[in-house]
């Protein structure tokens, strides 16, 4: 099992940024991806960004160029940079582990409990 926990939601200006933290804890080795998801009032879930353990990342199209993962493998954190934020990314953003194709939800097997980000226009 492996448990995860976000934080670092909030409310923010567009334009703004935030920073998304994902602390995973238990068998950590087990996963081999990590991703963020998002998911906004009344929309499907949808990918946002992964990381590979080796280092590989991706992105979701919407947020190419303005966000960034990043992992600490020492602290088994994974972070969301968040930058130039729109009112359009106003969504719960969860964190993910898994092993199998990292842009779909069928990839990952366990989630965190999720964290609001609200952008404001």
């Amino acid at each position: 099992q492996v448990q995860l926990v976000e934080s670092g939601g909030g409310l923010v200006q567009a334009g703004g940024s935030l920073r998304l933290s994902c602390a995973a804890s238990g068998r950590t080795d087990s996963s081999h991806v990590m991703g963020w998801f998002r998911q906004a009032s009344g929309k499907e879930r949808e990918f946002v960004a992964a990381i590979i353990w080796s280092g590989g990342t991706d992105y979701g199209d919407p947020v190419k160029g303005r966000f960034t993962i990043s992992k600490d493998t020492a602290k088994n954190t994974v972070y969301l940079q968040m930058n130039s934020l729109k009112p359009e990314d106003t969504a719960v953003y969860y964190c993910a582990a898994g092993n199998g194709r990292h842009w779909r939800r069928e990839g990952y097997d366990y989630w965190g409990q999720g964290t609001q980000v609200t952008v404001s226009s």
